[in-house]
């Protein structure tokens, strides 16, 4: 078989994906729209525009950005596609070191996506099979090229390269088949030529057995002269006169053939036998080179598992999480020590900003309003002041965690699909405040941010009434939690006496509702809250005439926490961090408040 015969077979027109007429294979189209990309432990996944054009995959922070050019690009031609084992939506894509994990908006559209990922990546002439056999059928044929342009038939000497006497053997081949052939002619007509002159002989004899002597006349006897058949026939067996053929010279030039055939093959075993040293230290060398690398791999690997960050998502809370409980809480209590670190020295400069808002006459927080979550409203308020304010003792479950000075927190485990959602009780009581002043300051949320230090932003959704107000919330995210958002409905509201001898009592409510301008998003977890806080004043008589001061004055409060987080964490790592965080959220409020309101009015 020739060459060509050999490249046709390899890469024939049917191994040939079809493409159009620009070249490209059928099918293959540019691809844009908008995945989550996940940026970093600090934002987490983030919206970009993500083009797929030419075999790159280009990413922009929005749409209205392409023409500023991308903030990042990757060539598809050895890219690794892995679509994650538990995210229906998630793909990941590797070039090297470099890793995108990508989220689509949903497992259709990831499909999408990794097919004409895939599609460009065939059209450069990756990852086929059929363009990995034509590249193969080309090096082939170059190759044996290569071989017969390189061929030298007087290259006997000593020190060749095995490559080169293997381009000799492929000469002597040649040679030895075109002496192969014209020896074989020779054969053949010198078997044409002995049974034609076998025919001619045998009618000769036939004849000199016909002309046998006959008796003239005169008495003389008549002989047949054959010598010109004879010497006819012999000179038809001569070698020479065979199509011109010099028989010793054939076999001269075939016994020298094969004799260089068997001097270079003797030569090629000597090569490979001088080499053979060499090539096992090389293996020797890259099994060493193996070895330590593995052991590299090995010691990288165990140094990862002892950090107690990473930083792509797979190390973020779930139910798959690559980090294990202990990191976990490593990781959450390390952050928190940041950010109260960060809160220490942000206080001084908060305390100076003066905040001031008109505090509504008492009247309007008697009651509920009109607006469409009136009903749901007072359903909370009714519930908080039957059940918030019952005492912790007997069947009720509570259990004491936290005891510092006049604050008392409490807890009740308990767990729904593996999820805590263990509900908080929390007592404490403060001097110099009225409930009154407690609440308005926990409800406006003109002073949210100078106390709230878990909040990284808030914005009012509606104003349902003067008492009642629609928020919607995110926290700052402690990776490797998730960052969670809130949406609820927050009310505040004066609970009327039922006798002169009860307590000013006042409530702020806040329970999680649904609204249309706040939907969830991929980007935060919704956490679902339902929290009261009922605050009670004591006056104690001042001596004498003497007005009521602050000094007369004892606020009792009773803050309820029911929290669902919204997905899995370690059960100890939130349980840990409620027992942590509820205690300093409450004493940085209530001093804030009284910070607040020191040398001011009374607002009973």
């Amino acid at each position: 078989m020739s060459d060509n015969q050999s490249w046709n077979s390899s890469g024939s027109e049917e191994d040939v994906e079809p493409r159009d007429e620009s070249g490209h294979l059928v099918g293959v189209v540019d691809l844009s729209g908008v995945l989550s990309k996940w940026t970093n432990y600090i934002h987490g996944w983030q919206d970009r525009w993500v083009v797929l054009k030419n075999n790159t995959l280009s990413y922009y922070k929005s749409q209205d950005e392409t023409e500023y050019g991308c903030r990042g690009s990757l060539c598809l031609s050895k890219a690794v596609i892995t679509p994650h084992e538990f995210d229906e939506c998630r793909l990941d894509i590797s070039v090297n070191d470099s890793v995108w994990y990508l989220r689509a908006q949903d497992p259709e559209h990831r499909h999408q996506w990794i097919d004409s990922i895939e599609l460009h990546r065939a059209d450069s002439g990756y990852g086929s099979e059929s363009s990995l056999r034509r590249h193969g059928s080309m090096l082939s044929l170059t190759s044996a090229t290569s071989g017969f342009s390189a061929t030298s038939t007087s290259s006997f000497k000593k020190g060749h390269s095995l490559k080169e006497k293997l381009a000799e053997m492929e000469t002597f081949r040649d040679i030895l088949c075109r002496q192969v052939d014209t020896l074989q002619k020779y054969f053949d007509s010198c078997s044409d030529a002995v049974s034609k002159d076998e025919l001619q002989r045998d009618k000769i004899v036939e004849d000199d057995e016909d002309d046998f002597p006959n008796t003239r006349t005169d008495g003389d006897f008549l002989h047949n002269n054959n010598n010109g058949s004879k010497e006819k026939l012999f000179q038809s067996l001569s070698p020479k006169g065979i199509n011109g053929i010099d028989f010793k010279g054939e076999a001269i030039t075939f016994k020298a053939t094969t004799a260089g055939i068997l001097a270079t093959l003797s030569h090629c075993i000597d090569l490979m036998v001088k080499r053979e040293d060499s090539w096992q230290k090389r293996v020797d060398k890259e099994m060493e080179k193996r070895r330590r690398i593995e052991e590299g791999y090995k010691s990288a690997l165990n140094e990862l598992k002892k950090k107690p960050q990473f930083g792509g998502p797979d190390y973020e809370e779930g139910p798959n999480s690559l980090i294990n409980e202990d990191e976990f809480f490593d990781a959450v209590e390390a952050a928190l020590d940041r950010h109260d670190k960060i809160e220490e020295q942000s206080h001084t400069d908060k305390t100076r900003i003066q905040r001031s808002s008109p505090v509504p006459p008492g009247d309007v927080y008697s009651s509920t309003g009109t607006h469409r979550f009136a009903d749901k409203v007072e359903e909370m308020v009714q519930n908080h002041m039957t059940y918030s304010l019952q005492d912790v003792g007997g069947d009720a479950n509570w259990q004491l965690v936290v005891e510092e000075g006049e604050m008392k927190v409490y807890r009740r485990e308990v767990e729904e699909n593996g999820i805590v959602l263990d509900p908080l009780k929390a007592t404490h009581s403060v001097k110099g405040v009225t409930g009154h002043e407690i609440c308005h300051y926990f409800w406006d949320t003109t002073y949210r941010n100078d106390w709230e230090t878990t909040i990284e932003s808030f914005n009012v959704v509606e104003t349902l009434s003067d008492n009642a107000a629609i928020v919607y919330q995110t926290h700052k995210r402690v990776w490797p939690a998730s960052q969670r958002d809130v949406l609820y409905l927050s009310a505040m509201r004066k609970i009327l006496a039922n006798n002169e001898n009860d307590p000013d009592t006042w409530l702020v409510c806040n329970f999680s509702v649904d609204h249309d301008d706040a939907q969830p998003s991929n980007k935060c977890v919704r956490a679902k809250i339902n929290i009261g806080m009922i605050c009670q004043t004591l006056v104690s008589p001042p001596e004498g005439d003497k007005e009521i001061s602050r000094d007369n004055i004892l606020c009792k409060i009773t803050y309820v926490a029911n929290v669902n987080p919204g997905g899995w964490a370690p059960a100890s790592v939130l349980r840990a961090v409620a027992k942590r965080e509820y205690p300093k959220f409450l004493k940085r409020f209530t001093s804030y408040v009284q910070e607040k309101t020191a040398g001011k009015p009374i607002l009973f």
